[in-house]
């Protein structure tokens, strides 16, 4: 299945500064007045159909009260990375494409894509704070750890888990693009609809997403879950006020 490009994720009201930007809005944040779509889908995909009201975590690695429905099942993340690499590989044959990380949600999607791109590979990893709120991020951004690397001449990948408002990233574009690079594209696993407020430059895409706050697969809350093989919808007190990046 061919990746699609698409639009970007959630932004904000100004707030307090320096707070790391969060991966993902919060579910109050979904547009009002734009259809709930029923569940994850492969880019390109039609929406899969809705399943039971209230499904608890099929799947999930280990029982806890606040996992919601699986979102996109262990399964379904390996198939749609593996195709991901298979495209990558077809896209970038002749060059070595260079990988760059947005941590720290991205590790575990990177890892796994890095494996099944047939090419040799180099990596590098960035680091993000937001100036926003908990849940939402204004696009002005601050670099905690940049990279090690120049990008000068470079065909660089940016690999990143999840995108709602897109605001954070079209900021790391700009700043990755001034250095100069022969070529930059964005590989983002999760894509929440509904919640753009930028036009998104995407070149590969695993699944567009309901606007729910999820976990699992390097996603967190205050640390914990990204160790989950599965994405769930989190239902937990900490979804409001979980902090990371975008």
């Amino acid at each position: 299945m061919s990746p699609e490009a698409t639009p970007d994720q959630a932004a904000p009201d100004q707030a307090a500064p320096d707070q790391a930007a969060p991966d993902q809005a919060a579910p109050d944040q979904a547009a009002p007045d734009q259809a709930r779509p029923a569940g994850a889908r492969p880019a390109g995909a039609r929406p899969a159909g809705a399943g039971p009201a209230g499904a608890g975590p099929a799947g999930a690695d280990w029982s806890d009260p606040y996992l919601g429905a699986t979102v996109v099942a262990a399964s379904d993340l390996s198939a749609r990375v593996a195709a991901l690499g298979e495209q990558i590989t077809a896209d970038y044959a002749g060059r070595a494409p260079l990988l760059v990380g947005v941590l720290k949600g991205a590790f575990v999607f990177m890892s796994d894509l890095a494996r099944c791109i047939r090419l040799p590979v180099e990596f590098d990893f960035m680091a993000v704070a937001s100036y926003g709120s908990a849940t939402k991020t204004s696009g002005v951004v601050r670099i905690v750890k940049d990279l090690d690397l120049d990008l000068t001449g470079r065909h660089v990948l940016v690999v990143e888990d999840i995108v709602d408002s897109g605001l954070t990233l079209s900021y790391l574009r700009r700043n990755l693009l001034a250095r100069q690079p022969a070529s930059l594209e964005v590989c983002a696993l999760l894509v929440k609809e509904g919640l753009q407020r930028t036009r998104l430059d995407l070149r590969y895409v695993g699944f567009h997403i309901p606007p729910d706050f999820v976990v699992g697969y390097g996603l967190d809350v205050a640390e914990r879950y990204r160790n989950l093989s599965d994405v769930h919808v989190y239902r937990g007190p900490d979804a409001s006020s979980s902090t990371e990046r975008w």
